[in-house]
């Protein structure tokens, strides 16, 4: 498995990866789809949006973006997503976007990452992060809303780079 920046040919599958994240509504905050229009804008907006290709058939498997966290005095901070594939995870994918995610960050200057909303129970999520270095910063109650409606706390992070 490699992690590079995206390319045009990519499209399709991103939008895959992505729209099944949201589709689950247990992780990321958005709920509009990306299609052919908004993706392509959507990506290439961000600092850094790059991929998990894998080396012998060629899939894209999963994905990050990467941005600044604010702006001004701020500006150091930087904010990422992750999504994997269903049908990849539990590969160790993650970990890879995260780690090359981090280098990506401090590349472009960035001082710190942060993670506003990381659902508490996004075990998986949680124990990658800290096993990776990441510090919770508290926990903000009832601060995501679950596709089923109900109402999960979340716990923001952070690394320093």
């Amino acid at each position: 498995m490699i992690v590079r920046p995206y390319g045009e040919t990519d499209m399709e599958a991103m939008l895959h990866i992505w729209n099944e994240v949201v589709t689950e509504g247990i992780a990321f905050p958005q709920e509009e789809l990306l299609d052919a229009v908004t993706g392509p804008e959507f990506f290439a907006s961000q600092t850094c949006a790059a991929v998990a290709e894998d080396e012998n058939t060629h899939a894209i498997c999963g994905l990050y973006i990467l941005h600044p966290n604010n702006v001004g005095r701020c500006g150091h901070i930087c904010n990422t997503s992750y999504a994997v594939c269903s049908e990849s995870r539990n590969q160790h994918i993650g970990e890879l976007l995260v780690q090359d995610s981090l280098q990506r960050a401090k590349a472009h200057g960035f001082k710190v990452l942060q993670f506003n909303a990381v659902v508490e129970s996004n075990t998986r999520a949680r124990h990658l992060y800290e096993k990776l270095g990441f510090v919770q910063l508290g926990m903000i109650p009832n601060g995501f809303r679950m596709k089923d409606g109900h109402f999960e706390n979340i716990c923001p992070y952070y690394h320093e780079l």
